[in-house]
């Protein structure tokens, strides 16, 4: 904790004050990051639908956010096509960044 309050300059009291604060909230209230959604969707992804639902109750989740997460994460792994560039974009791209890097070059 002390290495913390050194990096952002907060005191460790302050950091324990607030830790205390976010932790006595209920779980349905704490904010879940994407990677802890994906790691419950992981977790969770072999279980029946009982040890689902008691997974959820333990972890302060409704089984229907627990079904949107997997949805979202089956997306986003199902669609990356759509949020590469394609060949010809990336060419374009390259062009463009050359000519911008010529218009920065002093001279």
């Amino acid at each position: 904790m002390e290495v913390v309050s050194r990096e952002l300059g907060v005191a460790v009291a302050t950091l324990e004050r607030w830790r205390a604060d976010a932790m006595s909230m209920p779980a349905r209230e704490r904010a879940w990051t994407a990677a802890a959604r994906f790691e419950a969707v992981l977790a969770t992804a072999a279980m029946d639908e009982a040890s689902k639902n008691a997974w959820c109750r333990e972890n302060g989740v409704f089984p229907r956010e627990l079904e949107q997460w997997r949805t979202a994460a089956t997306q986003a792994l199902a669609e990356p096509e759509d949020a590469r560039a394609t060949p010809r974009e990336t060419k374009a791209d390259r062009r463009r960044i050359k000519e911008l890097e010529r218009e920065l070059r002093p001279g």
